[in-house]
């Protein structure tokens, strides 16, 4: 089924969608007269005497030298060609459709001046499923990402490499095998091309959606342990919440309110419990993962919004006018990679410190050490407990501000970069790690409300634990545990445990 961008009006969900289907993608037909439009303003201006940056002029540093009109088309390629110097793993095939998607959006609003037909290359592209070859690393994120969106660029030209039908080909093998010609670029479509934030946003995106269903899932996770721990979920309770008033706090507190209700493991604990305060890791839940959630919310905003945007230089304005400006620079994705990589590591932190109660015997309120029938003769989950821990910490390394890192390029024109790219790029890594973590912690809570039989726990938390035992087998004697960790992580990333508890409440990253 094909998707219908019609730019300026996408939302997160629709770039979801985007980065987890196949298949053709293609613009509004009726953003086509504005993209014919600024296209032959461009043309106009290619061939006037004004120097236009980009246009007929050469780039960064060499903006003060003329191009002929002749030399257009040479001066487009070299831009293209020059520019690929990407390093590293190449970029997986659903993230390159996601940036190929951003792309055609950005030049879909009118303003890039480039022709219908370098928009129908990239539509080919989409559909027939050629995934150009694109380093992941090399941009600061600055004047666009010129390295990785150069790669994509190339293979429009017929030069770089691209995946086709499973094999590694050459650029231009790809188009043939595909029936699909080459381009040739005309006056500021290279540099229309490369100029933009589309890999850091796409790479933000798909950290943003990765941590929003590790988010979901950890509300799960925890009142797994919650209700493991025979903890108190008065802390939980609606009102204390509404006087605050943060809404990711209100809808945190109600989740858990739900997961656990019907417990009878708590309900009956009640009476005589001498406990007068859970520590923070189980009666601050709310309010953690209600900042963590309003973070990635406030994110979401951010990264649909640039989304929509048109990030290339010099830009075609309605009046006419052609004017250079700095919609490339990628300090807004910076930011927003920044509060989801701090998001993510305090979701990890809280939960490994409910890991860690649970298998303390001195905090666990009566659980066996390490959560083993056996301890001594067997370590149970007690090494589980420190990958956790080494996740979590790796995790606070790298959630360190990139946004306020800065070198300068290119002579020293470029003399402020955002470093969002990799800022995006590493949110990838923390996910991974942070889904560890919670998968350790569905094994810890799982364990735990076991030993608690005959007391049941509630019938959607017994959903997930029912889920999670159909994957992997209670810890009685010690075995070979890496393979557990593996299939705990899965439940994490697949978002296994949220279908399981069927439960239509969970917050939204998106209301």
């Amino acid at each position: 089924m094909t998707i219908t961008l019609v730019p300026g009006e996408i939302k997160l969900t629709d770039l979801l969608h985007i980065y987890e289907s196949t298949g053709p993608i293609q613009l509004d037909p009726r953003v086509i007269p504005a993209i014919k439009h600024s296209a032959s303003l461009i043309e106009a201006a290619a061939n006037g005497d004004d120097a236009i940056y980009g246009v007929n002029t050469g780039f960064g540093k060499l903006a003060s030298i003329k191009i002929p009109p002749k030399d257009t088309e040479t001066l487009q390629r070299n831009l293209i060609l020059s520019h690929c110097c990407g390093v590293g793993e190449p970029v997986d095939a659903p993230t390159v459709r996601l940036i190929l998607a951003l792309k055609l959006m950005s030049l879909g609003r009118g303003a890039s001046g480039v022709r219908m037909e370098v928009v129908r290359q990239i539509e080919a592209l989409l559909e027939k499923e050629i995934i150009p070859v694109i380093p992941a690393q090399g941009s600061v994120g600055a004047s666009g990402d010129l390295a990785p969106l150069a790669h994509m660029a190339a293979v429009l030209i017929g030069e770089g490499e691209a995946f086709y039908e499973g094999e590694r080909l050459a650029g231009k093998a790809a188009l043939e095998k595909a029936g699909v010609e080459p381009i040739c670029l005309s006056a500021k479509e290279g540099l229309a091309l490369i100029n933009g934030t589309q890999t850091s946003t796409a790479f933000a995106l798909i950290g943003l959606f990765k941590a929003w269903n590790a988010a979901q899932s950890a509300l799960i996770t925890g009142a797994l342990s919650t209700d493991a721990a025979m903890g108190s979920s008065a802390p939980f309770r609606a009102e204390i919440h509404e006087l605050r008033g943060h809404k990711g706090q209100i809808d945190a507190g109600l989740t858990l309110r739900k997961l656990m209700s019907g417990s009878e493991i708590r309900e009956t604990h009640r009476e005589g419990d001498t406990r007068v305060q859970d520590p923070y890791c189980i009666r601050c839940q709310p309010q953690v993962m209600g900042a963590a959630m309003d973070l990635l919310r406030q994110a979401g905003k951010t990264l649909e919004t640039e989304a929509n945007a048109v990030t290339d230089n010099p830009l075609v304005l309605s009046d006419g006018s052609i004017v250079s400006g700095g919609n490339f620079h990628a300090e807004p994705v910076a930011f927003a990679a920044d509060q989801i990589a701090i998001a993510i590591s305090e979701i990890g932190a809280i939960a490994q410190r409910r890991i860690a109660l649970l298998v303390d015997p001195a905090l666990s309120f009566g659980l066996p050490a390490f959560l083993s029938p056996e301890p001594g003769l067997n370590s149970g989950l007690m090494i589980a407990e420190v990958t956790s821990a080494a996740l979590m910490s790796e995790n606070k390394q790298l959630c360190h501000p990139a946004s306020i890192d800065s070198t300068p390029t290119s002579a020293n024109q470029e003399d402020h970069v955002s470093m969002a790219c990799h800022g995006a790029r590493r949110l990838l890594k923390m996910n991974s790690n942070l889904e560890y973590i919670l998968g350790v912690e569905a094994l810890t809570a799982t364990q735990g409300i076991e030993f608690r039989a005959p007391l049941k726990t509630s019938e959607k938390l017994a959903k997930a634990i029912s889920k999670t035992r159909s994957q992997i087998n209670a810890v009685k004697e010690d075995r070979y545990m890496a393979p557990d960790l593996e299939k705990a992580a899965t439940l994490i990333s697949n978002g296994v445990l949220i279908e399981a508890v069927e439960f239509e409440n969970l917050p939204q990253l998106a209301d």
